[in-house]
């Protein structure tokens, strides 16, 4: 490996993950996954977070490559998750003089996932405060709940770098070329998302910095047009609204449901509104809650299944409601053969939800789908494009 340089003096020494289907076992990544990690080299030399397991000894070898015969002083750990943690006890065991920076709960965390006790080798880190380098001087910015409660970014005062943790990350590996917004909306709805106030906290800590570089454990480092990211940070994490358009997510057994969200969908498009449509029992879910958070209205499309609900749309609303769903317009589609119940079951699963607005219109199917029924979609489309 050839070391890559961020600044002169901060050097990348992450690992491109293409072994990993699902990230956290869940989340499909066909790009892979980069876990990063950064070197900054002064009077005293400073590691950034470690890598996954799997990768322990090629990250190790970046390391030393980075530090030229050097070594390290200190490493910085920020977020406690095992693709960032795993290997400590391995750098601890290559580097015995180095001392380790953390936050007091990452410190407890070190000692459950590695039964460490770091004694004197432990530097603890505090909100605000500073350990300097050299010409380096990093002050710690804690940002609890971000999305674990030891996280703690790291902001570079000579270079303006600020070390992000899991904030502005993204799915893919580096060595793939794709559009970042994409999987990086997948990955903060997926993962942050239930998190907006606290990353709301943490962009106002920031706003105090002169930020001309951001280094996240996750994606590219981002070193231009800056207010792209954190203006797309602001709107997700105050649950705005991205995008004009429509979400439409369905579950159907026969496809009579189907027939009713696709044709509502038509509808919506001759009228020149954008549409994103999932099959709930077909598409990656993390792309529907992606999509339900992009756009500010959503139509749920589902038969009534044992008196309650498709089983496929309990589990994408679960999700939603786990992500604190809020300020948007829901729309009803049921249906049901003799005692069609889904549009109730749908709209209690959201009564504690936050500026939850229901359209008027709501479309109840019996079995399949009648003229009316088509005229009552063509309604609910003129309501959501009023």
């Amino acid at each position: 490996m050839k070391s890559k340089k961020v600044t002169e003096e901060i050097l990348y020494v992450g690992v491109n993950d293409h072994q990993t289907d699902l990230f956290e076992g869940q989340y499909v990544v066909p790009n892979g996954m980069a876990y990063n990690s950064y070197v900054i080299l002064d009077e005293k030399t400073a590691v950034m977070d470690t890598v996954d397991q799997a990768f322990g000894q090629q990250w190790l070898n970046h390391v030393e490559e980075a530090l030229a015969g050097r070594k390290p002083d200190y490493l910085v750990i920020q977020h406690m998750e095992p693709d960032h943690s795993a290997n400590i006890p391995a750098f601890l065991e290559k580097y015995p003089e180095a001392k380790v920076v953390a936050t007091p709960t990452a410190y407890k965390m070190m000692q459950q996932f590695f039964g460490l006790e770091l004694g004197e080798r432990s530097v603890p880190a505090s909100d605000g405060g500073e350990l300097a380098l050299g010409a380096h001087t990093l002050k710690f910015v804690f940002a609890p709940m971000v999305h674990w409660p030891e996280v703690m970014m790291t902001y570079d005062a000579k270079d303006k770098v600020l070390f992000s943790a899991d904030g502005f990350g993204k799915f893919g590996a580096l060595d793939v070329e794709e559009d970042w917004a994409c999987e990086a909306r997948r990955y903060y709805f997926g993962i942050v998302g239930k998190y907006g106030a606290q990353v709301q906290n943490v962009l106002k800590k920031a706003s105090a910095l002169d930020i001309q570089i951001i280094c996240p454990l996750h994606g590219p480092v981002l070193t231009e047009n800056l207010g792209y990211y954190l203006n797309l940070y602001h709107i997700w994490s105050s649950y705005g609204v991205e995008s004009e358009g429509v979400a439409i997510a369905y579950a159907s057994i026969y496809g009579h449901t189907k027939d009713a969200a696709l044709y509502l969908a038509e509808t919506l498009e001759k009228k020149g509104v954008k549409t994103a449509v999932h099959d709930l029992a077909r598409t990656d879910l993390a792309e529907a809650v992606e999509d339900a958070f992009r756009y500010g209205k959503l139509v749920l499309a589902c038969n009534t299944y044992n008196g309650d609900i498709n089983p496929f749309m309990r589990d994408f609303i679960t999700r939603l409601l786990e992500r604190n769903y809020q300020k948007r317009t829901i729309a009803l589609i049921e249906n049901g053969s003799w005692a069609p119940t889904a549009a109730r079951v749908m709209k209690g699963m959201f009564e504690k939800s936050k500026e939850i607005t229901f359209a008027e219109n709501t479309v109840t199917i019996m079995s399949a789908m009648k003229p009316e029924n088509k005229t009552q979609l063509e309604t609910l489309a003129k309501e959501l494009t009023d």
